[in-house]
């Protein structure tokens, strides 16, 4: 039989033999490390189709490696809606209808029925221009119901992006179209470069943030052209970005992926 008494005089001993300098082990706390985000950059990819020499043998080809590439979007202008629906069926590429591109200096009335139309044959997505004309004679009312009532058959059926050509405006318009965006609870903003004078850049979708916060969702496009561009954009907040050097863009991503495999 154990004699607990004497085991437990042992243990008392054996302790009060211990260094000083000894402390008890404890359990070491679990270092916990934030992990690095990942971008699904194909995902994150709209294609621009939107040069005037778009054939529909050159849409067709560009739709298909649109599916084959897994991107987000194509988009197009109203005219091409129905055939890049067709083209994209069954994927999970959305077709975007680029409605009043550039600088929507159509009536309201022309754009709603492009939009109504867009809609009603697939598109998914509307980039709608805000009415630059409007915004630079000092009229953000003409240019806010202009914009809204543009949109209204899009409300619950489409997603809307309002397109800024932002190097149009001074820094007090283009404040007073993000707070018009803001206040009418618009999901997206496309911020566009065809007049800044320059490429995408971290500031513009900084300056957005700055002013709607998270309220918003962000597309900006200009002449992004590399994988490293499209990461750098990415990285600030953009949650799209529209370009034409779609494949080489998506390639390069898929590439790291697949361990060098090409897409057709």
């Amino acid at each position: 039989m154990v004699d607990i008494e004497k085991a437990v005089r042992d243990v008392l001993k054996e302790l009060e033999n211990q260094p000083a300098d000894s402390a008890p082990v404890t359990p070491t706390t679990p270092v916990t490390t934030t992990p690095t985000k990942t971008y699904n950059v194909p995902g994150s990819l709209e294609h621009s189709l939107l040069t005037v020499d778009m054939t529909t043998d050159a849409l067709l080809a560009e739709c298909r490696m649109a599916r084959n590439c897994r991107i987000a979007a194509v988009c197009v202008a109203p005219y091409y809606v129905a055939d890049a629906v067709s083209i994209l069926r069954g994927s999970s590429v959305s077709v975007c209808a680029a409605i009043g591109f550039p600088n929507a200096f159509m009536t309201t009335e022309a754009k709603n029925a492009d939009v109504r139309t867009s809609i009603m044959l697939g598109a998914a997505e509307i980039d709608l221009a805000i009415n630059v004309a409007a915004v630079k004679s000092g009229d953000i009312a003409k240019a806010e119901k202009d914009f809204v009532n543009a949109a209204q058959p899009a409300r619950g059926k489409a997603v809307v992006k309002a397109v800024i050509e932002h190097g149009s405006y001074d820094e007090h318009e283009f404040e007073s179209v993000l707070q018009m965006i803001g206040r009418n609870n618009i999901p997206y903003i496309k911020i566009q470069n065809m007049t800044s004078g320059h490429g995408a850049r971290v500031h513009e979708i900084n300056r957005v943030r700055n002013i709607l916060g998270d309220k918003v969702k962000i597309k900006i496009d200009g002449g992004v052209k590399s994988l490293e561009h499209a990461l750098e954009l990415l990285r600030a907040g953009a949650d799209r970005i529209g370009l034409t050097a779609t494949k080489k863009v998506a390639e390069e991503a898929l590439s790291i992926e697949t361990g060098g495999t090409k897409v057709d």
